[in-house]
């Protein structure tokens, strides 16, 4: 049987990557779909250094809900505009009625030494990956407590439990979102609304496919793809297993927000093929000046 039968889920950041893998894993369980996205032809995150999605994008995540007879309301909204959201909300509320599950999956990465960022930067990951997440749950926070449950589905990071060199203002968005969700899991849980997070590992998505994220996986500038695919083996613990798959996550945010996990809130559950489970990072070492050649 579907899990989610008759739910309505809204899904932040759903044109492509791990966000359409939401959309797509909540309609094959029964549910609808409200998909929000950017639109970068209109309006994109300036210090993002890979393209952001596009209507087109989010067109197709439509396509693929729909191939499976399930309704979808797909809107331009960024998450950086609450009223957007907000409209976005209303909007899914008219149509299908009820609001079940947030996924609020938005979230973009750069990279810089923190003392090289320019503060636009830093705010940039700050307003999506945190504040963009925060005002996905305000949006829909008012519903769920009127109809006393719910689940929230906050997508952070392992970066969410551990530094991250070259992206430290990623690494404390996905700290915060940690914050955010405890916080909320106290204030909700007398209403009946569930707040949880995931931790995702190395996943193959766009935000992980330019050169940027190539020469940090290669160690070296000039990474390649190939690069990418074989340092991700060495990522987690799994044989065999390189960068997940959206789909991984995906089913880990229909397990949280289906009845399975009725008992489950306040959690951070990793999903990283084991990366967590491995010993910290060590760094090359670092020859004393006056012992240099």
């Amino acid at each position: 049987m579907s899990r989610l039968q008759g739910k309505v889920v809204l899904v932040t950041g759903a044109a492509r990557g791990q966000g359409r893998a939401h959309a797509v894993a909540f309609a094959r369980e029964g549910a609808d779909v409200v998909a929000v996205d950017i639109d970068s032809d209109t309006g994109g995150i300036g210090s993002v250094p890979y393209p952001t999605a596009r209507a087109a994008d989010l067109a197709e995540t439509a396509a693929q809900v729909e191939a499976l007879d399930r309704r979808i309301v797909a809107r331009t909204a960024d998450v950086r505009d609450g009223a957007a959201l907000e409209a976005a909300v209303a909007e899914g509320l008219e149509t299908f009625g009820r609001l079940d599950a947030l996924v609020a999956n938005a979230g973009v990465f750069s990279q810089a030494p923190f003392w090289e960022m320019g503060e636009q930067q830093f705010r940039d990951v700050l307003e999506v990956n945190l504040l963009g997440v925060w005002r996905s749950m305000k949006a829909v926070a008012p519903h769920m407590i009127e109809q006393r449950r719910g689940s929230m589905v906050l997508i952070s990071s392992v970066n969410g439990v551990r530094g991250n060199a070259g992206a430290a203002h990623y690494a404390a968005s996905k700290h915060g979102v940690l914050g955010l969700m405890r916080s909320a899991a106290l204030e909700l849980g007398p209403h009946g609304v569930r707040v949880n997070a995931i931790c995702p590992g190395l996943v193959d998505t766009p935000m992980t496919n330019w050169p940027g994220v190539y020469d940090q996986m290669a160690g070296r500038p000039g990474g390649t793809r190939a690069d990418f695919e074989s340092s991700a083996l060495h990522y987690g613990v799994l044989g065999g297993q390189g960068a997940l798959a959206p789909e991984a996550v995906a089913d880990a945010a229909v397990w949280l927000a289906a009845d399975g996990a009725s008992g489950v809130t306040g959690q951070a559950i990793p999903v990283d093929a084991g990366h967590l489970a491995l010993p910290g990072y060590n760094p090359a070492p670092v020859q004393p000046a006056a012992d240099r050649p």
